[in-house]
């Protein structure tokens, strides 16, 4: 276990930023992490988490520690006839889980395949796509107090889950390092297809035979079709989250923008598809320089090579003003900024 000094983090973010952090260290069990939170030389530095580097952006050098989680293993902790319980290392692709669990016959992260990024980050972002979120399917997770070195185990409702929220993006932040995280998944599927492109692309795909691969297909063509891929384009997938506002704001919108895009929530508030906000005042597909809007999904700002973070925070800065001006709702970034 080394603490490297004045080192890139290039081939720790997905956005392909090129900045120094002061401090750099990776550990593959709990052990060795307490050992890097006791070691004197990184004690009282600020310090970031690190999984699969897709949910943030660097605009400037990191003064700091950054510790990149590499907690490793899957195991089933409990089963019956209707669930079971699967206990994952923080630092495991999110996508191999997924695929793991395909494999294995459990259902309800289907919906979930190709999100880039690590397992510690899901329940931490609440992380979600096509009707699914982690908190449908969470259990609990295990963390390290960064302060203490003590071990803490949060339920679903310590949790505090969210839209893209959890207590460890607010209240606890940077108080904690994920390193385990356990899903309750079904032994027999509960099908989730009425969201987005899911059912059309079913159908293009002449599925006669429903399963939880054939959806997991689905949402990973989709997604293909629209998403750049992180290893040839830098970015962070979604760096907006999609606006909830009120029926009465919705309505006066739907007066000028017929065609706005929505989800009606339970709760009668309405959520808005910043994709379609921003898409709708021409981003889509404009290139700054070597960054810019995604061609195919104006939720994604991409790092075509050599950009700097602080030109694609500005470039997102343009577009929360645009968004702000036109429609008068505060677009909120998915994505952490350092």
């Amino acid at each position: 276990m080394e603490i490297l000094t004045n080192q890139s983090v290039f081939q720790y973010n997905t956005f392909g930023i090129d900045v120094k952090t002061k401090y750099l260290a990776s550990f593959k069990n709990i052990e060795e992490l307490k050992e890097l939170l006791q070691s004197p030389l990184i004690q009282e530095e600020k310090k970031l988490i690190i999984g699969g580097g897709s949910n943030v952006l660097f605009t400037k050098n990191y003064e700091g520690v950054i510790l990149v989680n590499k907690i490793t293993g899957i195991d089933i902790v409990e089963e019956n006839e209707e669930h079971v319980l699967v206990k994952v290392g923080a630092g495991e692709n999110w996508h191999e889980f997924v695929m793991w669990s395909i494999n294995n016959q459990y259902a309800g992260i289907e919906n979930l395949s190709l999100i880039p990024g690590s397992v510690g980050a899901s329940p931490m972002q609440n992380i979600g796509a096509y009707g699914v979120e982690i908190k449908d399917v969470f259990h609990q997770l295990e963390a390290v107090e960064i302060k203490t070195g003590n071990t803490q185990v949060f339920n679903h409702k310590e949790c505090a889950f969210g839209y893209r929220e959890s207590v460890f993006k607010n209240v606890l932040k940077d108080q904690f390092v994920i390193t385990s995280v356990t899903y309750k998944l079904n032994k027999k599927p509960v099908y989730n297809i009425s969201y987005g492109a899911i059912k059309q692309q079913l159908e293009e795909n002449n599925v006669e035979d429903l399963s939880i691969k054939e959806v997991a297909n689905a949402v990973i063509q989709i997604r293909q079709s629209k998403l750049p891929d992180p290893q040839k384009i830098g970015n962070a997938g979604s760096f907006f989250k999609n606006p909830i506002v009120s029926q009465a704001k919705f309505e006066e919108l739907k007066q000028k923008f017929p065609e706005i895009a929505h989800y009606l929530l339970p709760d009668s508030t309405v959520k808005l598809a910043a994709g379609w906000l921003i898409d709708n005042l021409g981003w889509k597909g404009k290139r700054v320089n070597n960054h810019g809007v995604h061609s195919k999904q104006a939720l994604v700002l991409v790092n075509y090579g050599g950009s700097s973070g602080e030109d694609i925070y500005n470039l997102s800065e343009d577009i929360i003003a645009s968004v702000k001006e036109a429609y008068g709702v505060e677009l909120e970034r998915e994505v952490n900024i350092y």
